[in-house]
């Protein structure tokens, strides 16, 4: 079946349990996304996009050029300036879908990897909701800017010379309560300060 309809009318995906032609995925969300760094919580939790919006996502990608699963991973991996990345088990079967969909196809290439181009349906999805894809793409940059406030380079340096001081100092034979005490009022000092700051 092909679909030359709007957003609204898709956007949702089979239903729970509906495979569609009887060989397509089902359409699990992005529940199983990963954030990395300061871009959020690891595994399930919130999610930045859902079923509907990851194909958009996705098919917006592939009209940019062709690509690889792995690729579209790693692309949006990039655009959140590495706060987050799509895991595979959303990815291929929103491939999947796509393709069921008629709204990618499979192009030949080079080793076992497929490689995906747009469509003209495709092509024709991605035009009449073009100001939801742009506002998706927003979502994206701006959970890298977020990233990028709250988990910059100084602060991963200076976490990291924390944790290692950290772990040489507590892994001492002479260590007792009184140092433990010691260590944790620095610390709580240093985050007052930090609370504080403007």
């Amino acid at each position: 079946m092909r679909f030359g309809m709007g957003y609204g009318a898709w956007t949702g995906g089979p239903r729970a349990g509906d495979h569609g032609h009887g060989h397509g995925p089902r359409d699990h969300g992005d529940e199983h996304m990963t954030w990395k760094r300061g871009g959020g919580p690891r595994g399930r939790g919130r999610r930045l996009f859902d079923g509907g919006e990851m194909k958009l996502v996705l098919l917006k990608l592939i009209a940019d050029s062709p690509r690889h699963g792995y690729d579209l991973i790693r692309e949006v991996e990039g655009r959140s300036g590495g706060a987050y990345a799509p895991s595979p088990g959303v990815v291929y079967p929103t491939l999947s879908t796509l393709d069921d969909m008629g709204l990618i196809e499979e192009q030949k290439s080079e080793g076992a990897k497929k490689r995906f181009a747009v469509t003209a349906e495709g092509q024709a999805i991605l035009t009449e909701n073009m100001a939801v894809v742009d506002g998706l793409f927003a979502r994206l940059a701006a959970v890298g800017a977020e990233s990028e406030r709250t988990d910059g380079a100084p602060i991963r340096r200076a976490m990291g010379n924390l944790r290692q001081v950290l772990q040489h100092r507590l892994m001492r034979e002479d260590v007792n309560e009184d140092t433990l005490h010691e260590v944790a009022a620095l610390l709580d000092e240093a985050a007052q300060k930090i609370e504080r700051l403007k």
